[in-house]
């Protein structure tokens, strides 16, 4: 045996791999497909590689696409129930936040006004609650 001459290796890989196909793919070989008279369409697949059955599978989800497409309802999808407890549940904090805010600036106001008067009075000459003509 001259070393030109290659034994193949025997070994079979443990596990067959699937051929996977991107969506973008699909399409186009579903529109060429089905563009093509009987014999474009046997060149095709053993150009590709392909099988009709899967091209029967690929339309199979093709339509199925669409049709989930037009029953999904119009607009934004409706929003879970949570989220909306959430956004209820912020919005409350912030507006109660507010009222705590103006509740302390309230106090506030209210302890220095007690301690003006406060001083006022202890200041005063007259401590009586007649005015002095």
């Amino acid at each position: 045996m001259s070393s030109s001459e290659q034994v193949p290796d025997p070994e079979v890989p443990a596990k067959a791999r699937s051929r996977t196909y991107s969506a973008a793919y699909k399409a186009r070989i579903l529109s060429e497909y089905e563009s093509l008279d009987k014999a474009g369409k046997g060149a095709l697949l053993r150009r590709e590689g392909l099988y009709t059955s899967l091209i029967s599978a690929w339309r199979i989800q093709r339509d199925q696409g669409v049709k989930e497409a037009l029953a999904r309802p119009a607009g934004r999808p409706p929003a879970d129930a949570r989220d909306r407890e959430n956004a209820r549940l912020r919005k409350e904090n912030e507006r109660l936040q507010a009222e705590l805010s103006k509740a302390r600036k309230v106090i506030e106001v209210q302890g220095k006004l007690s301690a003006l008067l406060g001083q006022l009075a202890t200041d005063s000459p007259n401590s009586g609650s007649e005015p002095t003509p």
